[in-house]
This record gives C-alpha cells, sequence and structure tokens, in this order.
C-alpha cells in the first residue's frame, strides 16, 4: 500500500463512499504498522461534487481540460504584456471551452452546473488549480493542497509546454516608429480589462469562501456521524457477541440444572423406596 494508489482509488472511486473508503484505507495502513501512512491517508479531504466531475475529465485524459489549463497560461503571459485585444479574445476564447465542456457533461442540477463552471474557470486562472485538477486530485476550489501530493509534479503532463512556441509565433515584426498613442490606449484598455476580471475573480472568491465554509461544517458533521455510526455498531457488535455467549452458558448452566434437578429426585424416589 502506498498514498499515491490509495489517493488515485479514493478520488477515482465513487463520491458517495469516500469517507468510508478512507477511513478503511487508513485503518488497514495503520494495522499494517504505517502510523504516518495512516495519518496521510486520514487527512484527504472529500471532494466537492463539483470538483468530482473535473477529477472525473481528468481521469478520462480530456483534451478540453488540458486546453483550457494551456489557456490559462496564455491569459497570464496577455496580462503581463498588457496585450488587450488578444486578453479579450482568450478571454471568449476561455468561455467557450468552458460552456462546451459544460455541455458535454452529463445532465446535472442548475446548483452544481454553477458550480463546475467555476470550478472550470478556476482550472484556467490558477496553475496550482490546473496542476490537481489534471492530476484528479481536485477537492473544492478554495482548498489547494498541493503540498501533500509530494509526486504531483512528476506525474501531472506539462501544461505549458507550447509556451514558448506560440509567444514565438505571436512576436511582432519589429516597426521603424512607434505608435505611442495607440500603444497608451491599448496599455489603457488593457488595465480595465485587467480590473473587470480582479473584481469578478473577486466577487466569485467571496462566493466560493462561503459555500466552502458551509461545505466544511456539513462535511465535518457527517464525518463525526459517520465515526458515531462505525463507534455504534462496534459496540452493537461486541454486545451481540457477549449475549451470545451468555445465551451459551445460560443454556449449558440449564442443562447441569436440569440434570442435578433429575438426579436429585431420583434420589429421593429411591430413599422413599427404602422406608
Amino acid at each position: 500500500m502506498d498514498f499515491d494508489t490509495v489517493a488515485g482509488e479514493l478520488y477515482g472511486g465513487d463520491l458517495a463512499e469516500f469517507v468510508s473508503a478512507r477511513n478503511a484505507a487508513a485503518k488497514a495502513a495503520k494495522a499494517a504498522g504505517d502510523a504516518e501512512l495512516a495519518k496521510r491517508i486520514q487527512q484527504l479531504r472529500k471532494p466537492t461534487t463539483a470538483a468530482a466531475i473535473v477529477n472525473g475529465l481528468a481521469g478520462d485524459d480530456s483534451e478540453q481540460l488540458r486546453e483550457l489549463a494551456e489557456l490559462g497560461d496564455e491569459l497570464r503571459d496577455a496580462h503581463t504584456r498588457l496585450a488587450g485585444d488578444e486578453l479579450r479574445a482568450l478571454t471568449r476564447r476561455r468561455g467557450e471551452l468552458v460552456r462546451r465542456i459544460l455541455h458535454e457533461l452529463p445532465s446535472m442540477s442548475d446548483t452544481v452546473s454553477r458550480e463546475v463552471e467555476a470550478t472550470l474557470e478556476a482550472v484556467a486562472a490558477d496553475p496550482d488549480t490546473a496542476a490537481l485538477a489534471l492530476a484528479g486530485r481536485l477537492t473544492s476550489v478554495a482548498h489547494q493542497d498541493t503540498d501533500q501530493w509530494f509526486s504531483l509534479a512528476a506525474s501531472v503532463p506539462p501544461v505549458t509546454g507550447k509556451r514558448a512556441e506560440k509567444l514565438v509565433d505571436k512576436a511582432e515584426p519589429a516597426r521603424p516608429k512607434r505608435d505611442h498613442r495607440r500603444e497608451e490606449e491599448e496599455r489603457a484598455r488593457a488595465r480595465a480589462e485587467r480590473e473587470r476580471l480582479r473584481k469578478e475573480a473577486a466577487e466569485r472568491d467571496k462566493e466560493r469562501a462561503v459555500a466552502e465554509r458551509d461545505l466544511v461544517r456539513t462535511e465535518r458533521a457527517a464525518e463525526q456521524a459517520t465515526a458515531r455510526v462505525d463507534d455504534l455498531r462496534e459496540r452493537l457488535a461486541e454486545a451481540e457477541e457477549r449475549a451470545e455467549r451468555a445465551k451459551t452458558e445460560f443454556e449449558t448452566a440449564k442443562a447441569a440444572f436440569d440434570e442435578a434437578d433429575a438426579a436429585a429426585a431420583a434420589a429421593r424416589k429411591a430413599a422413599d423406596a427404602a422406608r
């Protein structure tokens, strides 16, 4: 048993069975004498429904998910270069790609659909989220536990391999005269677009933070309830075992009593006959 194998099975398995499967794996690791592995397994977070759906895309080796992560690199580069026209075109591409991915997913509720959409947008916005999503280890947008995946860098396919080539292709030839007015207008538009996107991201972060607090609270309550149920099941099993032993002892004692009673009756009868 090793951590990556267990994590892959958990995050690739049935979401409804995640907590029980995780607890069973941690218990098995502890029974095998590996307390540190058991602790790491127990600390694995149950993914949100949206995160599980995106992890499923990674499990299916989705080209669109990889394209979305690469698009995030291009967006960040366009921001850095203040390339307003390119930034707007990439933003449109991101929206179209997210909508295309959502359209190809199975039917889901409006709430889950919005969460999946926000998660996909986060894949394009944040490289850590992209890395976790491509590895199928995403738990939520708010919790990006990259540090615990010590082997992630070796297992995640690169998402920036074409970046240098794309930048070379898009490089503009040198111009003998610079149009300073046009450049300033371009930078102003880029700054305005960047500010708009920053405000939009801030609003989404607030919404995610509220949803994440609710999620963590309910997840903790569910795990505590599950642990309580497991404890009660163990106690019930022990009680049933004690009851079975008591029943066996009672039957043995009753048989002994019946035998002694019969012998006493026979002795009394023999004594009466001897008078």
